[in-house]
């Protein structure tokens, strides 16, 4: 059985005071999040893989390489097989929608017919836009033309650049879902830049965590959420993401159960289907630990583990506990005083209480 292909990116990037250097094997499939703060490097390996910053070093997708400076290959932007979405949609505003996709298909050799283009218009649900004027259309309706543009030449490989970063809240929770639909529905690996923590929990399938230039952390999503730099990067927002299966519906409360590597929840039910895959959240902050189970309590969803190991949090009266539940980890946001109190170390047997789980459908 031949192996997965990979994006294999060894780069070494010099500027002024900022030093970007990574060496990452990453799957070619799904959505690898580029996560960190601002000036941590995000869009500059971004760049380099598109080929817009020339760095030393090795790139390549699967067999296709695009850059090997030991070899002094360098192919530019034009000649790697890539979508580019920034921040800004960047149309042009004299051509309408339809003059502007027809456009991007011309700069890369292809023909105003284009199966990739019909696709993405159906994908992002944007056909009725075909004939309105860019300054008509609303900040999250751009992003979609901006992303079918970037869809339309059939690349290997797609870039995107903080694409929700320009826009309001609305706009943003307008075009989250469609980015979703794409996570689900292509078969084409993305590289998706951002700081969002929500972004993060909703589209990435793996995560690659950026500081002063070097990858600090990263893995499957699953993985990548409960390292000790994670957790304490995001803050409140730190928690388990994993997939989960519908396998109960409760008509009368409104509620569904989820099956996942932890064992199963309790979630309110936005109007799931038996069977259907979805996304489970639990924040740290949103569990508390307990040695035995509580049945006098509101609290319905309780999971019993063992302790893996517990890890200062950002302020010093907290700690980050990670308890392994099945082939899940769940982080417990806890104080230390309670730790004393419950004389609570790792190996001991413990039940999260979870007060709230998230559905990101």
């Amino acid at each position: 059985m031949s192996a997965q292909p990979s994006l294999r990116i060894q780069v070494h990037l010099a500027r002024g005071d900022f030093a970007l250097k990574v060496d990452l094997t990453l799957p070619a499939h799904g959505v690898t999040v580029l996560f960190g703060p601002s000036g941590s490097g995000k869009t500059s390996l971004l760049r380099c893989v598109a080929g817009l910053e020339q760095a030393q070093g090795l790139i390549a997708l699967g067999p296709d390489i695009w850059q090997d400076s030991a070899r002094r290959l360098f192919k530019p932007t034009w000649q790697r097989e890539l979508g580019y979405v920034f921040q800004e949609a960047s149309l042009f505003e004299h051509l309408n929608v339809r003059q502007n996709l027809h456009f991007g298909l011309r700069r890369a050799g292809q023909t105003s017919r284009s199966h990739g283009l019909d696709a993405a218009l159906q994908l992002l649900g944007i056909e009725h836009l075909l004939d309105r004027a860019v300054t008509s259309l609303s900040g999250g309706e751009r992003q979609r033309i901006a992303i079918a543009r970037a869809l339309a030449t059939q690349p290997k490989l797609l870039l995107l650049d903080e694409p929700l970063a320009s826009l309001d809240v609305a706009r943003r929770n307008e075009v989250l879902p469609w980015l979703e639909r794409l996570h689900d529905e292509l078969n084409i690996p993305m590289l998706y830049v951002t700081h969002s923590v929500d972004e993060l929990a909703r589209l990435a399938d793996h995560v690659v965590m950026l500081d002063q230039g070097r990858v600090r952390t990263g893995g499957p999503i699953t993985e990548a959420m409960a390292s000790p730099e994670l957790a304490q990067a995001i803050g409140e927002e730190a928690g388990l993401v994993s997939t989960g299966q519908v396998i109960a519906l409760s008509p009368t409360d409104h509620l569904a159960q989820v099956q996942f590597g932890g064992g199963t929840l309790w979630v309110r039910d936005p109007g799931l289907a038996l069977g259907q895959q979805v996304r489970v959240r639990i924040l740290a902050r949103d569990v508390s630990l307990a040695l035995s189970m509580h049945e006098d309590s509101s609290i319905q969803n309780r999971l019993q583990g063992s302790i893996e190991s517990i890890d200062a949090d950002a302020h010093p009266s907290q700690a980050i506990v990670r308890v392994r539940c099945g082939s899940a980890l769940i982080l417990g946001r806890v104080t230390f005083r309670a730790l004393r109190h419950l004389e609570l170390q790792a190996g001991a047997s413990v039940w999260c209480q979870i007060k709230s789980a998230a559905l990101i459908v």
